[in-house]
């Protein structure tokens, strides 16, 4: 990694392209750009999430710090490829007014002519879309289960102000669990009455969940609490008895069906990593997701 305090965006960018010729490798190979957008705290967790990731998805990953806008106007930068990262990295620390203008910074080292995708780790912007650094990405991924205040509204929030290109990594969570639905359905072809979800008090997975399947099976579902981890129990009802995914310790799942005999089945509770890969394979809009975070809303309304 190469240090560059008080620098510019021209200066970073032949920086990238000195770091490669240094690694034997000039030309670029990679698919996309990753902007990062972390308080210094959580930096140096979410750069290695987004190595783990550029592994499958090779990257140019630009890390940006903002300052709490105060003193001077300065740009410090950390530029670096190879050991370890699937592409080019770059961990950006803006200070100073350059803070209020954080994507003046950003757009000159953005790929030409590939798709641009953003995540907030912890913490996001009230409305992604509406962001000056959100604008610049076709995909904008948040974690509303990250959030260090206001989490129990935090996953509302975001649906409320959902756009195309909008995600959230509690929605990826839930992919193992809708596969599985789906599926015992599929062995099932019964009509669903009703349904339940059993998950931590405060689970915006276990909320879109609700959401999803109350969207999908036109039934009402009901929400409980337990210790977790996560989602432990969804239930649903049919005529000839409840089909059970119960999962107490965040690993293995247990599947009950009528007339069948249980089954364990593997449920492990992924890593950010993973989840961030998986959010990175589809860059369109995600049609299920945008339909779940309408019916969120709509049932807060009601309740």
């Amino acid at each position: 990694m190469i240090e560059l305090i008080d620098t510019t965006s021209s200066r970073i960018a032949a920086e990238f392209v000195r770091a490669r010729t240094r690694a034997g490798s000039p030309a670029m190979g990679m698919v996309m750009t990753l902007i990062i957008v972390t308080p210094e705290e959580d930096a140096s967790e979410a750069m290695k999430a987004a190595q783990r990731a550029s592994r499958e998805h090779p990257s140019r990953v630009l890390g940006v710090i903002l300052g709490d806008g105060r003193g001077a106007p300065q740009v410090n930068a950390q530029v670096g490829s190879g050991d370890g990262w699937g592409g080019e990295t770059a961990l950006i620390r803006l200070k100073g007014e350059v803070v209020r203008h954080a994507e003046s910074v950003v757009l000159p080292l953005l790929l030409p002519d590939s798709p641009v995708a953003i995540w907030w780790p912890t913490t996001a912007p009230a409305d992604p879309a509406a962001d000056p650094l959100g604008a610049l990405a076709r995909r904008r991924i948040t974690d509303s289960a990250a959030v260090t205040r206001g989490k129990s509204t935090a996953m509302l929030n975001q649906c409320k102000v959902y756009a195309p290109g909008n995600t959230d990594l509690s929605w990826t969570r839930l992919t193992p669990w809708r596969a599985l639905l789906a599926a015992a359905l599929d062995q099932h072809p019964l009509k669903v009455t009703g349904a339940s979800v059993t998950a931590e008090r405060i689970s915006p997975s276990a909320d879109l969940l609700v959401a999803w399947l109350a969207d999908r099976l036109k039934v009402e579902v009901t929400r409980h609490s337990s210790d977790g981890p996560g989602i432990t129990d969804v239930s649903l009802e049919t005529k000839e008895g409840p089909i059970t995914i119960s999962r107490a310790d965040g690993r293995l799942a247990t599947f009950s069906s009528p007339d069948r005999p249980d089954r364990p089945v593997a449920l492990k509770r992924r890593e950010v990593p993973a989840l961030l890969a998986e959010e990175l394979r589809r860059l369109d809009e995600d049609d299920v997701y945008a339909s779940t975070a309408k019916r969120l809303v709509a049932l807060r309304k009601s309740s």
